[in-house]
């Protein structure tokens, strides 16, 4: 099925020069949906994963439907303020500036085979700070999945020592 049919491109959203990539008409097709979602469930079965770990807001929504399909359960990566109960967190770097992103302490048991997922690979910055998260809790980055990659942005450099799959590159 190709993808990037259902991937609209917005010009000059957020800002002047951007070309937004829009996956709401790809979560909105069912068979899209499904299609993108079952070879993220495809590449997560060979890497015996134990816990899909998201940052909000989309990595829910690409992480808890592939969570629900292995069976296995979901850990919520949100920015400070966001999580009820005791966190650790990570500070990380934005194109103007820094924020902070916070995981529960118990969301990941030592040895736990995790699988990162995203609907976009930028510029790795916060991949690469949930990263930290999970391997701070003793976790094992088994892979991490995207929708999409904007490989212009060079972000895959961010996370040359994982493996790593994009289901549709720009």
């Amino acid at each position: 099925m190709d993808l990037k049919q259902y991937v609209a491109i917005v010009p000059d959203w957020p800002k002047p020069g951007v070309q937004f990539k829009d996956i709401t008409p790809l979560m909105a097709n069912g068979e899209a949906y499904k299609y993108a979602t079952d070879q993220i469930v495809a590449y997560a079965r060979n890497r015996e994963i134990d816990i899909i770990v998201g940052p909000e807001a989309r990595g829910f929504i690409i992480g808890c439907p592939v969570a629900y399909s292995l069976g296995v359960g979901f850990a919520p990566v949100r920015k400070e303020g966001k999580l009820p109960r005791d966190v650790i967190k990570v500070d990380y770097g934005l194109e103007y500036g820094k924020d902070v992103l916070t995981i529960h302490k118990d969301a990941i048991q030592p040895g736990q085979r995790v699988l990162i997922t995203d609907d976009l690979l930028a510029t790795g910055g916060t991949i690469e700070a949930t990263i930290k998260l999970v391997e701070e809790l003793g976790g094992v980055v088994a892979g991490i999945a995207f929708l999409i990659e904007l490989t212009y942005l060079n972000g895959r450099e961010k996370l040359e020592n994982y493996d790593v799959l994009s289901l549709l590159e720009y």
